[in-house]
């Protein structure tokens, strides 16, 4: 069993920037490859960003590359989203996820864990 907890969320003008953070617990977080995906009200939950186990390779959406960057610290089991130029339709509620012993994952339905979310709100 694997605990995420997400923190980092809030309200930011468009433009701005924020780092969301997720914290797990419970396995050995370097063997769980790591995923941010955010769903926005009355849309369907979308991937956002993924990060390999080693954090040697990552992967985003159209959406947001370019402006989202991806990190973990396995020292300290945290996985990072760096949010910047934030556009008004970046306003959703944020995951992260984790799956055991795969590379990089794209596909939500091949996560296992999930955090409980944060909510950001970019205002225009």
């Amino acid at each position: 069993q694997v605990q995420l907890v997400e923190s980092g969320g809030g309200l930011v003008q468009a433009g701005g920037s924020l780092r969301l953070s997720c914290a797990a617990s419970g396995r050995t977080f370097s063997n769980y490859a790591m995923g941010w995906f955010r769903q926005a009200p009355g849309k369907e939950r979308e991937f956002v960003a993924a990060i390999s186990r080693s954090g040697g390779s990552t992967q985003y959406s159209d959406s947001v590359k370019g402006r989202f960057t991806i990190s973990r610290d396995n020292a300290k089991n945290t996985v990072y989203l760096q949010m910047n130029s934030l556009k008004p339709e970046d306003t959703a509620v944020y995951y992260c996820a984790a799956t055991y012993g795969q590379t990089l994952v794209v596909l939500d339905s091949l996560y296992i864990y999930w955090g409980q979310g944060t909510q950001v709100t970019v205002s225009s």
